[in-house]
């Protein structure tokens, strides 16, 4: 099964100068990214079968991902 990217450079992709300069610049946004990112990777490796959960882990990784991504394009279009 073929995976779609959710990094954040996938997820915004016309604003990857700015994620950069952010990262760079913002303590907070490098924090929320860098959590985002965490969140990913898991949820990757459990789709791929590369670690173990139960599906209700699963699925609270992926809000806390949705909910940081929230946060993050409000930063972004700030």
């Amino acid at each position: 099964m073929t995976l779609d990217p959710h990094d954040l450079t996938h997820e915004f992709p016309a604003q990857a100068d700015k994620i950069h300069a952010l990262k760079a610049s913002n303590a907070h946004f490098q924090k929320l990214a860098q959590r985002y990112e965490e969140i990913n990777k898991d949820v990757v490796q459990i789709e791929e079968g590369v670690r173990a959960a139960d599906d209700a882990h699963l699925e609270a990784l992926k809000k806390e991902r949705l909910h940081l991504k929230d946060q993050l394009a409000a930063l972004l279009a700030a």
